[in-house]
């Protein structure tokens, strides 16, 4: 199996050798940038498999670097290293589309393991419960295989391509369309982790899908407080 080739952009030069020579040991590819423009260079000049960026950086600060990199590939997993622990700075982290975040000081260990799970996850191919492959929603439709969204009323037809997390959560809204989908087992089947930081993450993509349904006024993702989510047609439900 090829080595998973990993980005890692931290200014701190002496603390950036120590990580990368602690990752490559338990046998990863890693290319160490020290700040921000030479970062994004370098994943403009790679193919990787994870990004692994401190926040605080000179020239080009981690946010914006990777709002710049899921510009390129929103399916590439980043994990963010700060010296902050702002409730602020972490939710702007997982609003660009974090999958991890991890606050300094933190022992080479718990970055191993943080790296391990977001790669398992973000590798993982999920495995549907149900063989359907097209679903009507109001004025949607939905091809799961294609990932392909189209808006067609009237016959003016709109189509986004959905990256493969946004896909299979839409496809379980779908199979649970009008009742609650609970957010644990979105998680599990998705993230494969039921916890803080993949249900920031799991938030987050559940923002992307009520921008996509939004021209169709019937269509609502409601948060059913302490269990998960309901995608509601309004003209299919009562309580509406």
């Amino acid at each position: 199996m090829p080595q998973q080739k990993i980005l890692l952009v931290e200014d701190d030069r002496n603390f950036g050798d120590v990580l990368r020579s602690y990752l490559e040991m338990h046998q990863y590819d890693v290319t160490l940038a020290t700040d921000g423009e030479a970062g994004l260079d370098t994943y403009k000049n790679g193919n990787f498999d994870l990004c692994i960026l401190d926040v605080m950086m000179p020239k080009k600060d981690g946010f914006t670097l990777a709002r710049e990199i899921k510009e390129d590939n929103s399916d590439v997993p980043i994990i963010f290293l700060t010296a902050k622990s702002l409730k602020e700075d972490v939710i702007d982290g997982f609003k660009i589309g974090a999958d991890d975040y991890i606050t300094k000081p933190f022992n080479s260990e718990e970055l191993l393991y943080r790296v391990q799970a977001v790669l398992k996850r973000s590798t993982s191919v999920p495995q549907p419960e149900s063989t359907q492959k097209e679903f009507i929603i109001g004025n949607y439709v939905f091809n799961y295989p294609l990932r392909i969204l189209t808006f067609d009323p009237e016959g003016v037809k709109e189509k986004d391509k959905l990256s493969p997390k946004e896909a299979h959560l839409l496809r379980l809204f779908c199979l649970h369309k009008n009742d609650v989908l609970p957010r644990s087992q979105a998680l599990v089947e998705i993230w494969e982790e039921d916890n803080y930081f993949t249900a920031r993450s799991m938030d987050v993509f559940v923002t992307k899908l009520r921008k996509y349904l939004k021209k169709d006024e019937n269509l609502e993702i409601v948060n059913i407080h302490g269990n998960g989510f309901r995608l509601i047609d309004k003209t299919e439900v009562d309580d509406y």
